[in-house]
């Protein structure tokens, strides 16, 4: 089975598991909208990450062919489309991953200093499309949903755009590895506690999924309390009473 069989197999597979949850769901079209948002923005996120290293001299990322945009080629079944899924579903806010883009730190002319960049590249690819989606909304939306009290479906997808990708910005700046923000945790770590700090790194990302977790067993959860906030937040901003 080649590898395009193979990414075509599991995008089949996470859009079954998706149908099977809609199926046993009353889901909302913010619901649907949100998840549609979510999936190409996880995945301009992390093609980000293999421009900015191109940009500072390394090829991996355009070698292995991931500088695309075709999807097929990001998607990570769970963390593009079944975790963003559930999330969605289960109204607990939404983040995701695809998969990594290679990256070889050695290649960048500057190692140390470039490779801060390539890592928030991610992040601030959200924030760039946090922004757009903000300005739009405001510009050409803000005033009609305010007089009618309502949205028209692509007032909704840009406002739900905009929120989504504040909630991808934040959740990648959490400062544990694999998330981008832990590389602004390491660069500050004083060298003392760099031995210990790397026999846990390699269980950090259990951390995250036990984090996660947690916020599955309360209701709701201090994941989704702190996202609330985020969100109640930003939907001040875009609606002018932040």
């Amino acid at each position: 089975m080649d590898k395009r069989t193979k990414q075509t197999l599991w995008v089949v597979a996470g859009v079954a598991v998706f149908v099977a949850l809609v199926a046993h769901h009353n889901i909302t079209r913010d619901e649907i909208i949100l998840f549609c948002v979510i999936v190409p923005s996880i995945i301009l996120h992390e093609v980000s990450h293999g421009w900015a290293a191109l940009f500072f001299g390394d090829d991996t990322a355009k070698r292995a062919g991931r500088l695309s945009l075709n999807p097929l080629i990001h998607v990570d079944p769970v963390g593009t489309l079944i975790v963003p899924a559930l999330l969605a579903l289960g109204s607990f806010g939404v983040f995701g991953w695809a998969k990594p883009v290679p990256v070889n730190t050695l290649r960048l002319r500057s190692p140390r200093n470039q490779g801060v960049v390539v890592s928030l590249a991610g992040p601030f690819t959200n924030a760039v499309l946090a922004g757009v989606g903000a300005v739009i909304f405001i510009a050409f939306f803000r005033t009609t949903v305010l007089t009618n009290q309502a949205f028209s479906l692509p007032a909704e997808i840009v406002f739900l755009f905009s929120l989504g990708n504040i909630g991808l910005l934040v959740f990648n700046m959490i400062p544990l590895p694999p998330l981008d923000g832990s590389v602004l945790f390491e660069r500050l770590l004083p060298t003392r506690y760099w031995p210990t700090y790397l026999r846990i790194r390699p269980y950090t990302m259990m951390i995250v999924f036990g984090l996660v977790f947690i916020n599955f067993l309360f209701n709701p959860g201090p994941i989704t309390l702190a996202f609330q906030h985020l969100y109640n937040w930003w939907r001040g901003v875009l609606l002018g009473g932040g």
